[in-house]
């Protein structure tokens, strides 16, 4: 057999199995295997665990979440002494907001995280410290509804920062405000009753 033939072979003998092999992907058929890489999506949703984020949750709005302007940063000072730069306890800082939410009913159902660390400060101590933290959620200027949490953190170390994470679970915002909604969160030192 000539070096030609040979190669002619070879590649006839290739080409039919990538036919043959298309054709058990393609799926359908009577003896096709579906590898599940598209086409029958229903059937793909009917199998799908339970717990599992669905494609249809994936591209649904989700409110977005911001600091409120001027709330990144709390400071703590000793008693009497407000403003004094050498008396401050500790100074927290918020670095980053994030949020996730789920469907039920006419409500989405958002979990807000908010991240960031504590200081202390000259007259800084080990202990459990109290941050008001503020999550907000608006239909465009109108509180829909709002909460003000005292946000425990145990400081152990005050030669260093200490990070924390505070997460709200529970922000239901109907699904009525559409894209109108969103959520604010934020350090607030003002009454536990006002937005």
């Amino acid at each position: 057999m000539s070096n030609w033939s040979r190669k002619g072979a070879i590649a006839s003998a290739l080409l039919l199995s990538a036919f043959a092999l298309s054709a058990c992907q393609q799926g359908g058929g009577a003896g096709g295997v579906n590898l599940g890489l598209g086409g029958n999506t229903s059937a793909q949703t009917a199998a799908a665990p339970e717990g599992a984020v669905l494609e249809s949750e994936l591209r649904a709005f989700c409110p977005p979440v911001t600091l409120r302007e001027g709330t990144a940063y709390f400071r703590t000072y000793a008693k009497g002494a407000e403003g004094d730069d050498d008396s401050v306890i500790y100074q927290a800082s918020i670095a980053d907001v994030t949020r996730s939410c789920r469907y039920e009913g006419d409500n989405i159902i958002m979990t807000v995280a908010v991240a960031g660390k504590i200081v202390p400060g000259p007259k800084g101590r080990a202990g459990t410290i109290n941050m008001p933290i503020r999550v907000a959620s608006l239909q465009g200027q109108s509180v829909l509804d709002s909460n003000l949490y005292r946000h425990q953190v145990a400081i152990s170390d005050t030669a260093g920062a200490t990070q924390f994470v505070f997460t709200d679970s529970n922000v239901v915002v109907p699904k009525s405000a559409g894209r109108a909604a969103r959520v604010l969160v934020g350090y607030d030192e003002g009454p536990y009753d006002t937005p």
